[in-house]
């Protein structure tokens, strides 16, 4: 008898499938928002899709230095350096400190509302 007859089959009605479901809602909110984030500051939107490379080009709309990308591997600063980074994001599109604090804790929420929204992108105010 194998495992995979002993599972039941995944399905969206089950919690379980509904719990994926919600977080792939989630995920591609986020994604979607970050996309036309990116598209907005003048990059291509595919570029969100890309793991680590996607937060380099957040720091180059946030107008922050790449040695905050080395400082997501250090344990306790990279709480930081993940505020910093969204932080700068949000502070170029004309945002507070507020607002980038919703970027670093609800950006399934946030970055669609950036993206989305009637924000402009201005490059000087990154810093």
């Amino acid at each position: 008898m194998s495992l995979v007859s002993v599972l039941p089959p995944l399905q969206a009605s089950t919690p379980g499938g509904l719990g994926i479901a919600v977080q792939l809602l989630i995920a591609l909110a986020q994604v979607a928002g970050i996309w036309a984030v990116f598209s907005k500051a003048g990059h291509a939107g595919w570029k969100a899709l890309i793991p680590v490379y996607n937060l380099y080009i957040m720091l180059k709309i946030g107008d922050n230095a790449w040695w905050w990308l080395v400082l997501l591997f250090v344990p306790i600063v990279n709480l930081y350096a993940v505020y910093r980074i969204n932080a700068g994001v949000g502070r170029a599109f004309g945002k507070g400190t507020v607002f980038g604090l919703g970027l670093t804790l609800l950006g399934f929420l946030f970055y669609p509302v950036l993206g989305f929204g009637d924000y402009e992108y201005n490059q000087s105010a990154g810093m």
